[in-house]
């Protein structure tokens, strides 16, 4: 097992108990399988898990491949009460068909291990034509479920992912909303928030972002995802996972926002990847997110 040593102090990044790195090894890339990496994390440690497994061998993997339904288990073992597990996936189609990975593993981590499905976002993107541009459409997102540990989330904060009302200030008459017994609420005069929720489609279009470091990796997901997810469900100075870490995206979004991570990855050249991100763009993200 190979660790990269803290890049976070405790009077730093991340304020967590100095005994933390006893029991729980916070702030490393560990070149390991994930399964046989959370077994030895303690029960109820983690504040949230955010990842994006080698689902349906899409991708070059080096040979690699994942049980799900065991990540799963150790996931929700080291999860907090109240906490939550972020996945993003897509399905593989084979002759005009989709794998259905993604509905399986949600039926799957919800009737079998525990979890309740929070919510499921769209993560939209700008798909590729590849050779079925002429008889398929183009796959312009991916699923992203939301798993709950527990009756109710523990930390919760969707402010900082509010996005711009576009009639901000205008007063309009409107709230005619019908009700699930069939009746319509009478019309009404509001004043429009600044802002509003940005609902369950996260557009990511335009973000196209990482350097060439990054994208060495077959499979990234935006700079920006992680950090909303973050921001929206672990409180500060709280641990972070990611049992495929990959490129090191969301270790790096951890450190911006001050919060700890632990990174999985049974890849030794995926695990150096991510450390030599860490160790070239740390300060980077830290400076790019503080500022938006």
């Amino acid at each position: 097992m190979e660790v990269l040593e803290n890049t976070m102090s405790n009077n730093g990044h991340g304020k967590h108990s100095p005994l933390l790195e006893d029991f729980i090894p916070v702030n490393k890339i560990i070149n390991e399988d994930c399964v046989s990496g959370m077994k030895k994390l303690p029960d109820g440690c983690i504040d949230l898990v955010v990842t994006s497994p080698p689902y349906d061998a899409i991708r070059d993997y080096k040979g690699f491949d994942v049980n799900l339904h065991e990540t799963g288990k150790e996931i929700f073992r080291v999860l907090k009460d109240g906490c939550l597990a972020v996945m993003v996936i897509q399905d593989q189609t084979k002759n005009f068909g989709k794998s259905l990975t993604s509905f399986r593993t949600v039926l799957d981590w919800c009737d079998n291990i525990g979890f309740k499905l929070f919510e499921t976002v769209i993560y939209k993107k700008h798909g590729a034509e590849g050779g079925w541009w002429k008889t398929r459409f183009r796959v312009d997102h991916e699923y992203i479920p939301i798993f709950l540990k527990g009756e109710r989330w523990k930390y919760f904060d969707k402010d900082l992912l509010k996005i711009p009302s576009k009639w901000a200030g205008a007063t309009m008459t409107g709230c005619a909303t019908r009700l699930t017994n069939g009746k319509t609420l009478k019309s009404k005069k509001v004043t429009i928030n600044p802002t509003k929720c940005r609902g369950t489609i996260w557009d990511y279009t335009t973000c196209g972002d990482g350097t060439r470091l990054k994208h060495k990796h077959p499979a990234t997901f935006p700079d920006r995802l992680p950090v909303d997810f973050i921001q929206c469900f672990c409180p500060p100075g709280g641990i972070v996972l990611d049992p495929f870490i990959g490129s090191g995206t969301t270790a790096l979004a951890a450190i911006a926002l001050e919060r700890n991570y632990i990174g999985y990855d049974i890849s030794k050249e995926y695990s150096e990847l991510a450390k030599k991100r860490l160790r070239e763009e740390g300060k980077t993200h830290q400076l790019r997110f503080s500022l938006e």
